[in-house]
Parts: C-alpha cells; structure tokens; sequence
C-alpha cells in the first residue's frame, strides 16, 4: 500500500516518483486576508516568530526524496533522535537570513542563493509545494524559475474563504448552524440584524472573519450591543478603504460535543480520496492538537465519507487539486455538523501523518499536542532530551513522545521584554489506550514544569 506523502505526489505531480520542495508557509490566511475589510488583528513578534518556525513541521511529511526549506537548520540533536528511530529524513535547504518577522517564503524570496537551488532543483523535476498558495508564493516560485504544485492563489484564496465553505455547503445540502455572510456594508448591516434575532432568542452568536485562524478573527457575542460595535468597526475600516469589499460571517452558537477534523486529497486528474478523521482539540476556537482514532459511530463516519465526496467532486469541478482539511463537529444534540470551514490547504494533522504510518502500530491511539514554555534561556533538544528521557518514544510501535517541532521551542528567544520568552513544544504521544496516553501527557506535562518559568497562557 502506498504511504500517504506517496500519494500527495500523484495527486499534485500525477507520479509517485515526483520530488517535492516543501514550504511551511503557516498562517498563509494572513496574506488572503490582505484587501478584504474583517474583524481587526491584534499579534505580537514574539508569537508571530513561533507561528513563521512551524515551517519544521514539513521535516516530518517530506520523504528522503524530498527537500525542505526552512529558517534554520533544526536542533542536531532532534535530526540525530530521528536518525537513531530509523526515521528518513528529507534534504535540507535554509535561507540565509531568517527574520523572525517573515515567515519562510518572505525569507526564500530575498535570497538569491535559496533562488538558485531551487531553481537547480526545478531542473531535476521538481515541484515546489506549499502549506498554502498565496501570491507571495507564486512570486517566489516566478522568481526561482520552479513550477508549483499547487493551484493559482486566486483560486485557492477564493476556496479558503469560510464564505465559500458556507455557501459550498448549501449547495451540496450538507447541515450547517445558522449563519449569514457579508461580502459588502449593506448585507453586513442585514447579517447583523439577523444575529439579533439569535441573541434575542436566547442563542449566542460568533462574528468570523473569513479568513481568520487560530482564534484570530474570530468573536463570540451575547449582547446586540455587542454585535453592533463590531458591525460599525467593520463599516469605519471599509469606509477608509479603497477596497469596500466586507468578508464577514454571522453564525449561532450552538454548544457541540466533540470537534472533528477530516481530511482527502483532490488529485490533477479530478479523483479525490478521503485520507482520515481526528477528533480535534480546540480552546477558544484556538487549535490545541488532535486525537486519533476519532471516537464516532458508523453512522456519523459514513455521512463525512459522503461529505468529503461531494466537497471533494465540487473542489476538482473548480480546478482546484491537493490537500484539503475540513472542520466538523457533532453538535450537543448528537447531529453531525460536517461543515463549519473548509481549509484548502494542508493542516495540523496533514503534518502527522507520515509520523503516524511509520511509528504506531494496530490498535494504538494517539495525541497530537503542544505544550507551552516559558523560558529564561533557550533550550537545547538534548537537555529536553534528558528531561523527558523514559517518556520519549524509543522504538517503533513503542509508546512515547515524539517531538514534530522542536523549532517553535526557541522561536521568539530574544524578541520578549525581559528575560524570559515563550515557547511552544510540539509533539505527538502514541500510547496503547486512551488511559495510558492521558497519563503519559500528564507525566510529560510535569516534567516539563521543571524547566519551565511557570505556566504559560
């Protein structure tokens, strides 16, 4: 049986022996969302240092026939950890200035000498695929002279917009909560009318952007007053805009008992294959990790096997080919809501995959996670190492941490007032039940506090 990152080269190069660049260009909403007037976004350079270092995260998708291009080179004692677990690693390329504020396409695209390789691996056949196509992408793939391996980014920016993943799941006749969307003022001004007609019977609503990630652009509202500030701050910005254009959703918040991520892959020739479903993690609408196997019932499987078909057949009738994840949830009232966001990208999860098919065996369960640090100095893998020691993965089929991205650990060293910055360790723990995996993240959790400054929010 073919691997998965096997079948992501059919289905975006139409060979198995097609070679890869991959770019982990996280948070790619960010340039989508440039001209369109949404929810307004507040960051720090701190934590937009970690978010452009989950560009490590594609260490662990890429095969041995593949190369990456990160910030920097990883931790030797990470690439030396999964050597010693048989792990083949992918060819490694970095740009030669890493600025904490660009993520790994702004870096790639003022250096020359990242250009060149590309460009020579272009020759080769290759194919440069990102985590999402914008047209900073594009620029980048123009400017090293390497083809993407990806659709243009108009399409694949009109597809990641949550009003297309509303609007696609109506036509389909999939069930959604009730939601209304805004593309100008005027039905800004109605879908917050209708809003008012949630809250006034007793529901909450959420105001979206429709480009919002990881809780970013995303508010939940239980007063009309409420409601309406957020609508006269989304009219202020379009009035100062020389592009009006409102990209805004106003959805019910209704209370759910599990959220679900699911994902397939839509290929060049117009098949699409569903790959699998998570139980996601969430806090606040902010990703926290993923559970797998998702604990469903037959009849809940078969109507997201049924969804991703047809959102899969929709996607390739649009032109658009490769990953795509979309988020679902079963409601508190035990419906399946296979729809909330369509992201036409590559995931968290699609990042574990690889790790998955190689490390557990039949009949493990597993938990994706990060754990946040605080640190007054950065830390090296193999005093992490040391610290962790027994609770690390040691072999195939063992149970254990294994650590995604150790990158974002160190990320915003240096960019924090004061002396101590935060991190995020990434990791996915393999246990052979659920009871045995939660006590294995609550040890981790523990040792962890013994180098950490305190607990991070």
């Amino acid at each position: 049986m073919q691997n998965f990152t096997d079948r992501l080269r059919i289905a975006v190069g139409g060979s198995a022996d097609t070679r890869l660049v991959f770019l982990g260009n996280f948070e790619v909403e960010d340039e989508w969302a440039k001209g369109e007037q949404g929810l307004p976004r507040f960051g720090f350079a701190s934590n937009t240092a970690v978010v452009n270092r989950m560009d490590e995260f594609t260490l662990l998708l890429a095969g041995p026939e593949d190369h990456v291009i990160l910030k920097e080179n990883p931790d030797p004692g990470h690439l030396e950890h999964l050597e010693e677990l048989e792990f083949d690693l992918p060819r490694i390329l970095t740009v030669r200035d890493n600025d904490p504020g660009r993520t790994v396409t702004g870096d790639a695209l003022v250096d020359r000498g990242s250009w060149a390789a590309l460009s020579r691996l272009a020759e080769e056949g290759a194919l440069l695929l990102p985590h999402g196509t914008s047209v900073v992408e594009e620029e980048l793939a123009v400017s090293a002279g390497i083809p993407l391996a990806a659709p243009k980014a108009d399409l694949c920016k009109a597809l990641n917009s949550k009003i297309y993943s509303r609007r696609a799941a109506d036509e389909l006749g999939l069930r959604q909560v009730r939601g209304f969307t805004a593309e100008n003022v005027a039905e800004l001004g109605e879908a917050v009318e209708r809003g008012a007609e949630i809250l006034a019977s007793g529901s909450p609503v959420v105001v979206k952007d429709a480009f919002g990630v990881s809780g970013k652009g995303i508010v939940v509202v239980r007063e009309v007053e409420k409601l309406d500030r957020l609508r006269r701050m989304v009219e202020r910005k379009a009035e100062r805009s020389e592009n009006p254009r409102v990209s805004i959703l106003v959805e019910e918040w209704i209370e759910k008992r599990c959220d679900l991520n699911y994902q397939f892959t839509v290929g060049v020739d117009g098949s699409h294959r569903f790959d699998f479903v998570k139980e996601a993690l969430t806090e606040s609408g902010v990703h926290k990790g993923h559970r797998s196997p998702a604990e469903i019932d037959d009849r809940h499987m078969e109507s997201l096997l049924a969804a991703a078909d047809a959102i899969g057949g929709r996607m390739a009738a649009e032109g658009f080919f490769g990953v795509v994840g979309v988020d679902a949830m079963v409601g508190g009232d035990g419906h399946l809501y296979p729809v909330i966001e369509i992201n036409a990208r590559s995931n968290m999860s699609t990042y574990q995959v690889r790790a998955h098919e190689t490390f557990m065996r039949p009949g493990q369960v597993s938990l994706a996670r990060q754990y946040p640090l605080r640190l007054a100095e950065p830390l090296a893998y193999d005093r992490l190492r040391g610290v962790l020691s027994d609770l690390m993965l040691a072999e195939r089929g063992g149970s254990g941490l294994l650590v995604n991205n150790f990158a974002t650990v160190n990320a915003a060293s240096g960019l924090s007032e004061g002396d101590v910055f935060e991190g995020r360790l990434y990791g996915l723990l393999l246990a052979g039940d659920r009871r045995d995996l939660s006590e294995l993240d609550e040890r981790i959790v523990d040792r962890l506090a013994t180098i950490s400054m305190g607990e991070s929010r």
